[in-house]
């Protein structure tokens, strides 16, 4: 099984990479984010994680930047319902620690905006990907940044309200990659609308910053 490539990177797209390795081509799929962290065409000595998914009439291989995305993508094709097609599709929305945060606050609306996620089958990753992040050793500690502990494979509601609350929600904003600034204005207003407990004021964060977005 090709689990790793290194080579001169020859052409990508949004969806895909073409890798010269040793003089062979190796075209695999890959999430936006993925081909968003690509050096230019030429760069020799590009290294990408791969999985290859065997069918009766196809060999695909997916390329990957980071092992979070690739363990996202095994677990999301695992889910009944969810192809290949679909995981890349959720992986090139979400990185892999916003995707964290996006599952730990139980948003399903932002789970929505995935190109073909309906409300039904958001609310069911949601529930499925909540286990995956609490037990997966590769991303469990994407559910730690954003500052919901796991206990006996279930994630644990957060602590209530207080100035911890605001640190805590900040700190897992900055792990999903927005910035201090962003984290402060998508915070304001949080105590007054309700949310007071880590996981509603992440929730609350995520949507006004979904809404500026």
């Amino acid at each position: 099984m090709i689990v790793q490539l290194t080579g001169t990177l020859v052409e990508f797209t949004a969806s895909s990479v073409v890798l010269d390795v040793h003089g062979v081509g190796y075209e695999l799929g890959v999430s936006a984010v993925t081909a968003s962290s690509l050096p230019e065409v030429g760069t020799p000595g590009v290294t990408l994680l791969a999985r290859m998914l065997v069918r009766e009439d196809s060999m695909t291989l997916f390329g990957f930047s980071s092992r979070e995305e690739r363990s996202l993508f095994d677990r999301l094709c695992a889910i009944s319902g969810v192809g290949p097609k679909l995981a890349l599709s959720v992986l090139s929305t979400f990185t892999p620690s916003q995707l964290a945060g996006v599952v730990v606050a139980e948003d399903a609306g932002m789970m929505a905006t995935v190109p073909g996620v309906g409300k039904k089958l958001a609310s069911r990753l949601l529930l499925e990907l909540e286990s995956v992040f609490s037990k997966d050793p590769t991303l469990v500690s994407l559910a730690s940044a954003a500052s919901l502990p796991a206990h006996g494979g279930v994630v644990a509601a957060a602590p209530a309200a207080g100035s911890g609350v605001d640190a805590d929600v900040t700190a897992a904003l900055l792990a999903m990659g927005f910035t201090g600034e962003e984290a402060t204005l998508a915070l304001e207003g949080h105590e007054e609308a309700g949310a007071t407990s880590t996981k509603a004021a992440i929730q609350y964060a995520l949507k006004r910053l979904g809404r500026r977005a």
